[in-house]
């Protein structure tokens, strides 16, 4: 895929006609359009951005004297930069929950201040110190006496729709996020949830009745009824959608592995070296990031998000995903970021031209990939050969803390239990070798206890002929 260019809007923010964001110079800069310029003003001189960023709702920003990326330019401003850029399928339950209500919370705070979200779109919500925020400067407009909110519908399809469906259906739906940029559809929630959601008042409103009218009215021309909405029906309606998604729910149980660490064959002393382990590599590579793969509830993530370093912590099962997120939320972690991601069908690249949303790898590298316990679940599990899990994790990171797991080992004999083994090739020779090809190794350990070894390994330098045709 060709670069984007220098000073082009990034295809993240291109629909937007108050602004853009584009990079200049290794640097992130947003273009204030002079469309937006009364907007941006009420928004910084009526106290609402100071109160929004000291609450830490809403990323800062400096004003700076950079040129313009187009003519229309009103002011250039350098929003704070986000540690990594997540998106709402990869959140967990009560991450795409807390979200909701930080947009809500911001709507009450700008109605304070005689404005209102103009738009409630989930990608401008990104998680800053295990806490959502704001991202979008752009978002605000006027409020207007008497006028509905104008974000209604794309906060009911991008938050209450598939929070409706991840907890009164299938934790799973939250995935139609993924194929559906723009948000859940009202008429396919209405139709995925139970009967018993339409006995609800918030859901019954905001879900079921609003799919009817879309139904009734898309296809008739949008005239004026005269109708309008007080501030108090307006605080109202904010009030009501509040109270609706908190009584959202979802338990954290009944998944495979959100029982792991009990369901393990470590002594307490093979973990405690464990972890040990993996605290003197990553001191000896002393990464600034990392991305710990299948990371379960987050034990090892923990161990480097202790020692200040940026830290997002994958796993596929959306109860670890939860469990790890609600134990950040109580400990008050600020360098850790709990995510959803099936690894052998990682986050794509979606939107327009596929580059709207960025996949997965697209927003690597890490410095430092953490794989403990993965590499048979990829290998047996999935059946990946070595040479594509070795050029998978190469591509996504500089250096590798990585496990073995012989098939000795009970946790791989019970993937073995329910599946013919025809892995003759699933050794540690065999792994060693291959791994060889991409990574240096520069460290290995047997765990103690346990039949396991984790690797310290450094990416090669790529070939000079690499990718010449």
């Amino acid at each position: 895929m060709p670069a984007q260019r220098t000073d082009a809007p990034l295809l993240s923010s291109f629909r937007d006609p108050s602004g853009y964001l584009f990079h200049r110079g290794g640097r992130l800069l947003r273009q204030v359009n002079n469309s937006y310029r009364t907007n941006y003003e009420r928004l910084m001189e009526s106290g609402l951005y100071r109160s929004l960023t000291d609450s830490g709702l809403m990323i800062p920003h400096e004003q700076t004297d950079e040129p313009g990326a187009s003519a229309d330019v009103f002011k250039v401003i350098a929003p704070e930069v986000v540690p990594f850029i997540s998106y709402p399928y990869e959140w967990s339950f009560s991450q795409l929950r807390d979200a909701a209500l930080a947009t809500l919370t911001i709507e009450k705070q700008a109605l304070e201040h005689s404005m209102s979200l103009k738009d409630s779109s989930a990608y401008n919500v990104q998680f800053r110190q295990c806490r959502p925020v704001l991202i979008d400067t752009l978002s605000f407009e006027e409020y207007r006496e008497g006028e509905p909110w104008v974000a209604y519908r794309q906060f009911c399809q991008h938050f209450l729709a598939p929070l409706a469906l991840m907890s009164h259906t299938d934790v799973r739906l939250g995935q139609l996020l993924r194929v559906y940029i723009d948000g859940v559809p009202l008429d396919l929630a209405s139709h995925l949830l139970p009967g018993k959601t339409k006995l609800s008042l918030g859901l019954a409103t905001h879900i079921h009745l609003h799919a009817q009218a879309q139904r009734k009215y898309s296809d008739k021309p949008v005239k004026p009824t005269g109708g309008k909405m007080s501030r108090m029906a307006f605080l109202g309606l904010i009030d009501n959608l509040e109270s609706t998604t908190r009584k959202l729910e979802w338990k954290p149980e009944g998944t495979e592995w959100g029982d792991y660490y009990d369901a393990t064959n470590y002594s307490d002393s093979s973990l405690d070296h464990k972890r040990q382990v993996v605290g003197d590599y990553l001191a000896k590579v002393n990464p600034k990031s990392v991305w710990d793969l299948g990371a379960n509830t987050g034990l090892f993530s923990r161990i480097a998000a202790d020692r200040g370093i940026t830290t997002v912590a994958f796993d596929i099962d959306p109860a670890a995903v939860e469990l790890n997120y609600l134990d950040c939320r109580k400990r008050d972690e600020k360098n850790l970021l709990p995510l959803l991601a099936d690894l052998t069908n990682p986050s794509p690249g979606i939107g327009w031209q596929n580059r709207e949303r960025q996949s997965l790898i697209e927003r690597g590298p890490g410095d430092t990939v953490l794989a403990l316990a993965l590499v048979h679940h990829l290998a047996i599990g999935n059946n990946l050969p070595f040479d594509l899990i070795a050029d998978f994790l190469a591509g996504i990171c500089r250096t590798l803390i990585i496990e073995f797991v012989p098939k000795s080992d009970s946790q791989v004999q019970r993937l073995l239990a329910t599946r013919e083994d025809i892995f003759s090739n699933y050794t540690r020779e065999a792994f060693e070798h291959t791994f060889s090809r991409s990574f240096a190794a520069i460290g290995s350990t047997a765990v103690r206890g346990s039949e396991r070894t984790i690797y310290l390994m450094e990416k090669r330098p790529a070939s000079p002929d690499a990718g010449a045709a």
